[in-house]
């Protein structure tokens, strides 16, 4: 029963990939044999220390091949694979030569060469071929039945003794194109699994090397976070030093006077405590603001969407805002993101020259672990850089980057400047 639309049925389309995929391979069986081809002629010589020139060529086509074979290996299992990391630097004497055929990436990538040399014309002819024979049999059967004086040569690939007669000839007919037709059926997506998980365990990083990434991605979001705490530890303690504290000694000296006032002309101390009250307002303000640049009382009161609105509304440039499929993200993450579009509005505003903004806020999920995603559009100049200087940009990115997110930019010169931040929801 065809689903709706009229595509195929699931299990043809899971049978479809497969064979597609196990093709697309045996396609690729040539690049593979030649280069395996070459790595034999080549790598014998350079360790004698005479073909090292050629050496980046091989390990370069490696790398490129390689890569598309983890790629095609991750789309057919509906994973997310990481690029594989290119060999290095090229190998300038025998010793680097040795390295690099030691390491153990080295080795995998030469173990799939190899093995996908041998083995991947023939997972093809068997993807291609089953599915074919069973129409051929079909057709070899239908015609024995159906002309008596039919040849044996109607099975190819199949010894048939000559004494049969046109029954026996089309009931064996009818036997092999079953078995052909189980081999396409269950034994192709079998055979299809086999080779994506095998190209994905050779080529796909290591447990280990799994793990060195991560202790490095922490190292870098610890250092970016311990930055970022520094960085606005020393803005509070600008701002309180410059603004409220002084305040808040110009109201000690005013009430002082106004004690000494007290002493010897009650009705000039008046003034002084009226000025103390105006400067204590204006320290008790500054304070405020200190407060909600820490975390914004409109983020707890409206959540993250209400807090964006009330950003745009108060943006000198026009802006829309869309925050179709956001959901709630912990306040410490919610928090960034409320910063980081205040930043990227202010940036727009007095860098972009942009006539109109664009803002998206939306929960995307990656790798099974929810991201905020804050993007912002503008229609300005761009040439925006994150090396610039007074942008803002960098404190952004230093931003996502304690929160093991990152920062997209994309500012071609006139315009348009694309801004996007990924903040993982579960750091």
């Amino acid at each position: 029963m065809a689903s709706p639309g009229g595509t195929a049925p699931r299990p043809w389309r899971a049978r479809t990939r497969a064979a597609g995929y196990l093709a697309v391979e045996g396609w690729n069986w040539l690049p593979s044999l030649l280069l395996a081809l070459a790595a034999l002629v080549v790598l014998p010589f350079a360790l004698l220390g005479v073909a090292l020139a050629a050496v980046p060529r091989v390990t370069g086509a490696l790398d490129r091949l390689t890569g598309a074979a983890l790629e095609r290996a991750g789309r057919f299992r509906g994973t997310a694979v990481p690029p594989r990391r290119p060999s290095g630097a090229a190998p300038r004497t025998v010793d680097d030569l040795l390295r690099l055929l030691a390491a153990p990436a080295t080795k995998r990538a030469l173990a799939w060469l190899g093995l996908h040399a041998l083995l991947a014309l023939a997972v093809a002819v068997v993807a291609i071929g089953a599915p074919l024979n069973v129409v051929l049999f079909g057709a070899a059967a239908a015609l024995a039945w159906s002309y008596p004086g039919v040849t044996v040569e109607l099975l190819p690939f199949t010894y048939v003794p000559p004494t049969l007669d046109p029954w026996q000839l089309a009931s064996l007919a009818v036997v092999l194109g079953m078995v052909y037709g189980a081999v396409a059926w269950w034994g192709v997506p079998w055979l299809a699994r086999r080779v994506a998980s095998g190209t994905a365990a050779l080529l796909g990083p290591t447990r280990t090397a799994q793990l060195s990434e991560r202790v490095e991605a922490l190292s870098a979001s610890r250092a970016a976070a311990l930055d970022a705490h520094g960085a606005e530890l020393s803005r509070i303690e600008r701002e309180l030093h410059d603004g409220a504290q002084n305040q808040l000694v110009g109201v000690v000296m005013m009430l002082g006077l106004a004690k000494r006032a007290l002493e010897n002309d009650p009705a000039a101390a008046l003034p002084f405590v009226e000025r103390a009250q105006d400067v204590a307002t204006r320290a008790l303000a500054e304070l405020r603001d200190v407060v909600h640049d820490i975390y914004p009382p409109v983020l707890a009161e409206l959540g993250l969407g209400g807090a964006a609105s009330a950003l745009t509304s108060r943006s000198p440039v026009p802006c829309t805002l869309d925050v179709a499929g956001l959901r709630r993200a912990p306040a410490a993450v919610e928090s960034a993101a409320y910063f980081v579009l205040a930043e990227a509005l202010t940036n727009a505003a007095k860098y972009a020259a942009a006539s109109r903004i664009d803002v998206a806020l939306r929960t995307e999920p990656h790798h099974g672990e929810d991201v905020l995603v804050v993007e912002v559009v503008d229609d300005g100049r761009g040439g925006a850089r994150l090396d610039g200087t007074g942008t803002g940009l960098a404190g952004m990115a230093r931003r996502a980057a304690a929160f093991e997110g990152a920062l997209h930019l994309s500012s071609p010169p006139g315009g348009p400047t694309r801004v996007r931040v990924e903040l993982p929801c579960g750091s």
